[in-house]
């Protein structure tokens, strides 16, 4: 597959909820970094990693979604394309619309992502999902100075579903973001 239709059904399979099938779009040993999650959570590098990230958490609300404004750049490099878009939906229960965009920036060798960077608003993100509060909180206590790596080891457990839901953005009772940290 070319990083294009890589780059299609990954989204696709996001907002379809298919999580069983996403880490075979990477490569074994890969580079996925979230660059925007305020609590820094450390690169994705394996396929299992990869797997557990996109392990639904049932954390949250459902959330109906698409992928929408879909615009792809390629670049210089073959293997690279810049694709902006949003999740947009609705959560179930409430009818709230909401709009999650992002950004991935890709490298696809040999039909696989060994490479990526996703940008997501993990604040919205964690608003759709009703963790703000647990994301705040997360957040003012990870920047304590002197308690910092304790702290943040304490609180990531209990807010990674709020940051993984905008990775992931919504969807079938799955955390956000995509990150073990926030998509």
């Amino acid at each position: 597959m070319s990083p294009r239709e890589v780059f299609l059904a990954l989204v696709h399979g996001v907002a379809e909820g298919r999580w069983e099938e996403l880490p075979d779009l990477y490569a074994e040993h890969t580079h996925v970094v979230h660059p925007f999650d305020p609590l820094r959570a450390p690169a994705l590098r394996t396929r299992d990693e990869l797997r557990e990230h996109f392990r639904p958490t049932g954390a949250g609300p459902r959330l109906h979604r698409w992928p929408d404004g879909i615009t792809i750049h390629d670049t210089t490099d073959p293997e690279v394309i810049v694709a902006e878009f949003a999740y947009r939906g609705t959560v179930a229960g409430t009818g709230e619309p909401f709009a999650l965009p992002g950004i991935f920036v890709l490298r696809v060798r040999d039909g696989r992502i060994v490479e990526s960077r996703d940008y997501f608003d993990h604040v919205t993100a964690a608003r759709i999902r009703g963790r703000l509060d647990d994301l705040v909180a997360a957040v003012r206590a990870a920047t304590q100075p002197a308690t910092q790596p304790a702290v943040q080891a304490a609180v990531q457990p209990a807010v990674q579903p709020a940051v993984q839901a905008a990775v992931q953005a919504g969807g079938e009772d799955s955390g956000p973001g995509s990150s073990r940290a926030v998509a």
